[in-house]
């Protein structure tokens, strides 16, 4: 293991409810019937197309995961929980979302597109802590439920996430104590990942790293806002203080939301590479070859 490392380098279409289209993987409500505290809502889930072709999804009061598992003969037994971003308003669920579950899945990890609740909505009741993290927490577990019929390893589930996912995707590794009072067999599990992986997320004075905290890996982009770059800077230096392996890639060239995208160009492009080399690095996937 390598432990630390530290690599240094328009408009909008109107709101309208349009189903996504086609997905290659199943979508799977985190809770059967109403997810606690959406028993009052109603409204349907909404998507916008963005001007380069992004599905932008609002609107959301029944959380999923869309499951991309890899073939038997592929798989490594390594999970991760993908969170897309788009500030707790909207969920950018393709180059944050799909396009790297996707890239993973071809890899031999199985990927989960969490489409979590929105607490910056206009008019929404949620909150990042209360119901957007609750659905982090439960995918988590929903997983780890599913562990031996998706040939996942419990030991190997992990988190990412961009932006506003990043947000969730750390808080979910710094609160991994237990339900009290589950209300199922699912909520009884561990919510705890294996490791995390932050790609430019947001609100990073929050985090915090102690000893017991899962190894880190971030990417950012050097142009992104100083509170992103710098906090990205920072969090990588508590990991280091803390005895935690981290990893940081900051690019130079890269501002935010760079994500995952067929016109992706430069260094940056290069990160979903860098995070599967990580990966074996700290033990989760075999070495590539």
């Amino acid at each position: 293991m390598r432990g630390m490392r530290c690599v240094c380098a328009g408009v909008t279409l109107a709101l309208w409810s349009f189903p996504l289209r086609a997905q290659d993987a199943p979508e799977i409500p985190l809770w059967r019937g109403v997810a606690p505290g959406s028993e009052s809502k109603s409204a349907p889930e909404k998507v916008r197309i963005a001007p380069a072709g992004d599905h932008v999804v609002s609107s959301v009061h029944r959380p999923t995961v869309t499951a991309y598992l890899p073939a038997k003969e592929r798989a490594t037994g390594t999970a991760i929980v993908v969170a897309p971003g788009g500030g707790h308003r909207e969920l950018w669920i393709d180059h944050e979302g799909h396009n790297v579950a996707r890239w993973l899945r071809d890899r031999g990890i199985a990927a989960f597109v969490l489409k979590y609740r929105l607490a910056s909505e206009e008019g929404s009741t949620y909150t990042v802590d209360g119901e957007a993290l609750s659905d982090m927490q439960r995918a988590i577990r929903l997983v780890r439920s599913r562990a031996r019929t998706w040939g996942i390893d419990t030991s190997r589930i992990g988190v990412m996430g961009f932006s506003a996912g990043g947000e969730l995707a750390a808080l979910s590794a710094m609160r991994i104590d237990g339900m009290p009072h589950p209300a199922d067999s699912i909520d009884a599990l561990s919510s705890r990942p294996a490791f995390q992986a932050l790609i430019y997320p947001g609100r990073s004075e929050r985090f915090v790293a102690m000893k017991s905290s899962p190894p880190l890996f971030i990417a950012a982009g050097y142009k992104d806002r100083p509170d992103i770059s710098r906090g990205m800077a920072e969090l990588y230096l508590k990991y280091k203080d803390a005895g935690v392996p981290a990893e940081l890639h900051m690019y130079a060239t890269a501002g935010h939301g760079f994500g995952m995208r067929d016109g992706n160009r430069g260094p940056s492009a290069g990160w979903p590479n860098r995070l599967v080399e990580w990966l074996a690095d700290i033990g989760m996937v075999a070495p590539r070859k």
